[in-house]
């Protein structure tokens, strides 16, 4: 698995699952990932400021005059990096491609920190593993449907679309 890479299919899935928001000149604004609506930069940036396709603003990051594609597209491929390393990590048995895409789209979308502590780790590395919480894989991974605390539609969807990637192979 220390070969595999995000298939384009994966990238290209990732991309149009992640909210963006561009201004009238086609550079990505600053958004807020709650509400997926345009934040007021003359005020401090919320909790959850995100821009490109889903990259969470740091404290030292300056976006506040917006990103271009390209920029976005670099961002993208930098944070798919740190998911593609916490999947690497974490997991210890072979995984088709099209597991592998939507494990690195889960962990992109729940940081690889929560990534690495999760049930789901310990379905696919252990086929004998049982949690008295989530009675299988699948429940385990749709358990990650909330977001800054709230159930989140969009989470319950992405959740759905990524189980289906993972073991369908449907993007």
């Amino acid at each position: 698995m220390d070969k595999m890479k995000i298939s384009n299919k994966g990238i290209s899935w990732l991309k149009d699952k992640e909210d963006k928001i561009l201004d009238k000149q086609g550079n990505h604004i600053i958004y807020d990932d709650q509400t997926s609506k345009p934040v007021n930069t003359n005020k401090p940036l919320p909790k959850g400021a995100t821009i490109g396709y889903g990259h969470l603003i740091k404290n030292y990051e300056d976006f506040i005059n917006g990103i271009s594609e390209d920029k976005a597209i670099e961002l993208l491929r930098a944070d798919i990096a740190i998911a593609e390393r916490a999947v690497k990590n974490n997991i210890s048995v072979p995984l088709k491609q099209n597991q592998y895409d939507a494990l690195v789209s889960l962990a992109y979308n729940i940081g690889a920190k929560n990534f690495a502590n999760s049930t789901v780790i310990k379905y696919i590395n252990n086929p004998h593993f049982h949690s008295s919480v989530y009675p299988n894989l699948e429940s385990a991974w749709k358990a990650w449907n909330r977001s800054q605390g709230k159930i989140s539609n969009g989470l319950i969807n992405r959740r759905q679309n990524e189980w289906d990637m993972y073991n369908r192979g449907i993007y």
